[in-house]
Parts: C-alpha cells; sequence; structure tokens
C-alpha cells in the first residue's frame, strides 16, 4: 500500500536510492520497457524531490528537458502521483480540472499521462513511473496493468538500492568504527611504550632519539624537533641520527621571539599552526625560513612542563596541511608530559655526570718523571653517558732507601671500584688517597702490607668500597728494575719482554673487600731488564662482550708484542682502539712502564693522554 509521506523519510530514501537527474543504466531500461510495451512516445522514471522532479530514466523527451533531466514542480504530472499515493490516468490531461493549466502540456508536449506509484521498503512513494503521449488516448487495461507491474519491477529496484547504501553505510560506519579503534590502540601502544622508554632515559639526546621513534609510528609526522630551555632562550637539541640544517642555522632563539614553539612555552599551552598562511600571518620570518627549510607545511608545538617548571618544547611537523583531532592531540600531549619528565631527570643526571667526570679526571694526575723509566697512560670513559666508573691509575715517587739516589722507587697502581655511578667515582677517590697515604706512611713495607692497611681503615672508617686492586713498586736495582707486587683479585699484568715475548703476571690474591675473611697478602717479585715494557689495565680493555676473558688478555699480549716497539702513548691508543673500540662499554684505564734498553734516551712521566668526557 502506498503511503503519502512528504516528510524527512521519504527525502532520507530517496538520497539513498543514490538517483538523481543523470542517466542510470537501469532506470532507461525501465523507461525504454514502458516505452516499448505501452507504444509510448515518451516514457520516464521520475522521482519527485521537494522542488523539483529528476529523471534517472527517460525516452522521447524533447530539449532542453532531456539534457537537463529534472524540470520545476511546476511542470509535474508526477508530483500528484506522490501525492495522492494512488495511479494517475489521463486521456487528455487538457480536460483535467488539475492539469488543463500546467505549462508541461504545451513545454513537454504532455497530453495523455498513466503514472504509476514507485515506493519504498515502507510504502512511501517516490515518485513515478509514466507512460506519456502527445494526444489523446484511451490507454487499456492490459497497458495499465503491464504499467504496473513494470512499476513493481523498478519500485523493487529502488528498494535494493535503498537497502544496498543502508549495506554501504553500515559498513563505512563499520571501517571508520574500525579505524578509530585501531587508532586508538596504536595510540594506546604507544603511550605504553612512551611510558617505558622514557624511564630508560639517561641524557638528552637519548631522549631526542627515542621521542623521534616513537612519535613516527602513528601520527607519521614529517618532523619531531626537541628544544631545552637554557636561561632566557630555547637550545634546539639536534637529531642524533638524521642532521637537519635547520637546527644548526636556528640553534637557539629567544624565549619571547616569533617561533611558535616559543610561543607554546610562554603560554604554556599547545600551540597548533594548521597550514602555512596562518604561518605567515602570526609568526616572523625566521619562523617562516625555518619551516621552509624542513618542508613543512603544518605543525604543533607542546610545551614540557615539568615538577619544576617548564624545560622546554616538542614541534612536531607535517609536509602537508594537518589538522590534529582531540585524539592525536590527546596523545601528543601525554607524550609531553613523558618527555618532560625524562628530560627533567636527563638533565639531572647529566650535571651528576658531569660533576662525577669532572673529580674522576682531576684524580687522574700527570705522571712523574722518573729517571731510567718511560711511563704513559691512558683513560677512555664508557661510551654510555651515564656510566661513570671508578677505574684509576696513580703512580707517585717514593723516598728512596738508604743509599739510593732520590727517584730510584716508584709505586704504581691500577684499580677498579665497583659500580658506575657518582658514588664509584666517590669512593675510587677516597680509596686512591688512601692507598697513597698507606704507602707513604710505611714507605718500606711492601705492598700487600699497603693493601691490608688499606682495608683496615676501610673497616674502621667505615667505607664500603670493593672491587680490584693491582699495587706495585719499582726500585732501580743495577741496570734493571725490580718489580714487587700484589694483586687484590685484578686482571693480570702483562710483560713485554727484551727479547718480544710476552707474558702475564698471574698469580693474585682475592679481590678487595673489606671485612671478607681471607689469607694474609702476598707479594710477588721480577726483574723488569732494559727493554721490557710492562703494562696494567682494568678490565674494561678485556671484558668485552661474546668474547671469553682468556681469548681477550691473549689478544692483548698479541698486540703487546706486535706494537711494543712504538712509543708508549701510541702502544696505549692501539691497545684501546683495537680491544675496546669507539664504544667501549665499561671505563678503560691503562699504565705502561718501560725500561729503555741501554743507549736509549728514556722519556720520562709521558703525560696523561685521556678521553675526557
Amino acid at each position: 500500500m502506498a503511503v503519502n509521506d512528504t516528510g524527512g523519510g521519504r527525502r532520507e530514501a530517496l538520497d539513498r536510492t543514490g538517483l538523481s537527474a543523470r542517466s542510470d543504466p537501469g532506470m532507461e531500461r525501465f523507461a525504454g520497457l514502458v516505452a516499448r510495451i505501452l507504444r509510448a512516445p515518451m516514457a520516464l522514471v521520475s522521482l519527485v524531490e521537494d522542488d523539483r522532479q529528476v529523471f534517472p530514466g527517460l525516452v522521447g523527451l524533447t530539449e532542453p528537458w532531456a539534457g537537463l533531466r529534472q524540470t520545476p514542480l511546476s511542470h509535474s504530472f508526477c508530483q500528484h502521483v506522490v501525492a495522492g499515493g494512488e495511479p494517475l490516468v489521463l486521456a487528455d490531461a487538457r480536460l483535467d480540472e488539475r492539469l488543463c493549466a500546467s505549462p508541461a502540456i504545451e513545454a513537454l508536449g504532455m497530453v495523455a499521462y498513466a503514472g504509476m506509484p514507485l515506493t519504498d521498503e515502507e510504502g512511501r512513494v517516490l515518485g513515478s513511473l509514466c507512460a506519456i503521449d502527445t494526444t489523446a488516448r484511451q490507454w487499456t487495461q492490459a497497458e495499465l496493468t503491464d504499467l504496473a507491474d513494470l512499476a513493481q519491477a523498478c519500485s523493487g529496484e529502488l528498494r535494493l538500492r535503498i537497502v544496498s547504501h543502508a549495506a554501504d553505510v553500515a559498513r563505512r560506519e563499520a571501517e571508520a568504527a574500525r579505524s578509530a579503534a585501531q587508532r586508538a590502540q596504536a595510540n594506546a601502544e604507544l603511550l605504553l611504550r612512551a611510558s617505558q622508554e622514557m624511564a630508560d632515559t639517561a641524557s638528552v639526546q637519548d631522549v631526542r632519539r627515542r621521542l623521534r621513534h616513537l612519535v613516527t609510528g602513528p601520527l607519521t609526522p614529517h618532523y619531531i624537533g626537541l628544544s631545552l630551555l637554557s636561561g632566557d632562550r630555547l637550545v634546539r637539541v639536534p637529531d642524533p641520527d638524521t642532521p637537519y640544517a635547520m637546527e644548526d642555522d636556528f640553534g637557539h632563539y629567544a624565549a619571547v621571539s616569533a617561533f611558535p614553539s616559543a610561543r607554546a612555552l610562554r603560554e604554556r599551552r599547545i600551540v597548533s599552526v594548521p597550514d602555512r598562511e596562518d604561518l605567515t600571518r602570526h609568526y616572523g620570518a625566521e619562523a617562516v625560513a625555518a619551516f621552509d627549510s624542513l618542508g613543512l607545511s603544518s605543525a604543533m608545538c607542546l610545551p614540557l612542563i615539568a615538577s619544576r617548571g617548564p624545560v622546554g618544547v616538542i614541534m612536531v611537523g607535517w609536509n602537508q596541511p594537518h589538522r590534529t583531532d582531540l585524539v592525536e592531540r590527546a596523545t601528543l600531549s601525554a607524550l609531553a608530559s613523558y618527555t618532560a619528565h625524562a628530560v627533567a631527570r636527563a638533565v639531572f643526571l647529566g650535571e651528576r655526570i658531569t660533576v662525577a667526570r669532572q673529580l674522576q679526571s682531576a684524580m687522574l694526575t700527570d705522571l712523574p718523571a722518573t729517571p731510567g723509566l718511560d711511563s704513559a697512560a691512558l683513560y677512555l670513559p664508557a661510551a654510555d653517558d651515564d656510566m661513570v666508573g671508578g677505574d684509576w691509575y696513580d703512580s707517585f715517587p717514593l723516598p728512596p732507601a738508604p743509599g739510593q739516589p732520590q727517584g730510584s722507587s716508584l709505586a704504581v697502581t691500577v684499580g677498579d671500584i665497583t659500580g658506575h655511578d657518582m658514588r664509584a667515582a666517590t669512593l675510587m677517590g677516597q680509596v686512591r688517597s688512601m692507598l697513597r697515604q698507606a704507602v707513604l706512611d710505611h714507605p718500606a713495607l711492601g705492598p700487600a702490607a699497603a693493601l691490608t692497611a688499606l682495608e683496615h681503615a676501610c673497616l674502621s672508617l667505615p667505607l664500603a668500597a670493593t672491587g680490584t686492586i693491582l699495587h706495585a713498586r719499582l726500585d732501580h736495582v743495577g741496570p734493571g728494575w725490580t718489580l714487587t707486587w700484589s694483586n687484590a683479585g685484578h686482571p693480570p699484568p702483562l710483560l713485554l719482554l727484551p727479547d718480544g715475548r710476552t707474558c702475564q703476571l698471574d698469580r693474585h690474591d682475592v679481590l678487595f673487600y673489606p671485612g671478607l675473611q681471607h689469607g694474609p697478602r702476598t707479594d710477588h717479585r721480577l726483574t723488569l731488564e732494559p727493554g721490557s715494557t710492562l703494562l696494567l689495565y682494568t678490565d674494561g680493555l678485556v671484558d668485552q662482550p661474546g668474547h671469553d676473558l682468556s681469548w681477550a688478555i691473549d689478544e692483548a699480549r698479541a698486540l703487546l708484542a706486535a706494537h711494543g716497539d712504538r712509543p708508549l702513548p701510541a702502544l696505549l691508543e692501539t691497545l684501546a682502539g683495537e680491544l675496546a673500540g669507539p664504544k667501549a662499554a665499561d671505563d678503560v684505564a691503562l699504565l705502561a712502564i718501560r725500561v729503555p734498553r741501554r743507549g736509549s734516551p728514556p722519556v720520562n712521566g709521558s703525560r696523561l693522554s685521556a678521553a675526557e668526557p
């Protein structure tokens, strides 16, 4: 049953057919069937909208109407089918009171008319399937029956299109919901990774690198930058992996400058730059130049606010206009919070590491000049900035024995206090000074006695220092030197003999651990003949990931044999470069002592060769 509905439901149904004032193959077939079966000069599939009727299917309509495929309702007979909800059959419209004055009679040549309702699933009349003749005509019952059957078939096609449209809408909505869910999941995963990764950062460069890796996921920006507040200026943190000229050309800028990132910091809020027009209208020429150098069209700047106040700004930029939605803004805001606290922690840790490095460097003094000996030392900090170690070397002259000249005795030490932090560095400084004092207070006693006295002092203070120490003294005897040493669990010294052979001095006692019950520490002696080179080192040189310790020590012996005739600073550089490499996992301290061959001028007290932090 047809329903006379001119409200929103009917308009929505018309929209869902997907038909309008353009040709549709299916509707054209229905118009053609009507024209052939009813032998009518004109046939229309007419859908009646609020202010017009449109013809997705037509036969025989004259121009301009055939090209327009629509007429105003003033020219519409079909609107009466829609209004009445019933078929409209006219032998001669010129004799009908309702339509005799219609401009369609003259403009379209419409005289005889037979129109059947086209309905949706709810029975709402959407339009008419009609046959039209240019002269008066009596429509037979068979013709009207055929027309009604065709109208039913055409209505069925319209209903299928409406259902298909609804299915498409539902599918698009489901896809949109799935996409939104996927984005939400991706953003949630991003924030989870951010909370984990930012918690592990130890330096500003590490924060910068991890920030870029995090944001390049679901947000897909073209560029992400980090600027830190230093006084009244913002300083860009260069990308450690990808160089950007902009980060050098505009490396720092005033917090009051006309940059969107500076504005975000001043106002402590997110500042968006949706497009280049907005950038040029609200910001300075330098900001425009910086954007252009990166190829950016839009950006979002987020202030980094830590517990003690602002610390910097993140800028996320896209190379095309980009408007962030609420989900993106919320995600970036949370990421900015994680980043702010990571930056604050990295800055604090960096300050502590700087102090520790300075303390450590102050302890690594120049080597003394000793007649009859060459010496050189090298200290390499760990590649990771947060790895401040307790490694050290030391060398100082001892008071001569009775009858011996000044400078004929020398104390040497290489040690490693357990830990890689400020505490390890400060303990190292205390242990170094206490060992010096123990040696100088009792110069006649051997290294073992000095280490024992150091352990007793650490227990009485108390000072919770543990680790490994190799302490020795060298005494000038005849043409050579006597080496007396005591090893508290330290890697074995290596000795290059005058004939080019090498050996390792394996004898040792337990590690340095005040309070640990152990037997008396022991001294060991041997003579260093002219042409001998003694190498002391910490475990950072030979404790390499993926390699056995004995293998690494053998490698060190081979390098010592191959390069032992080189000047000591060059020898140490070679050993460190070949074994520890440019990115040492641990601190490395090296101390080399050489007894020059007869006739070779000694190079006394080679200055400290250290890679400063």
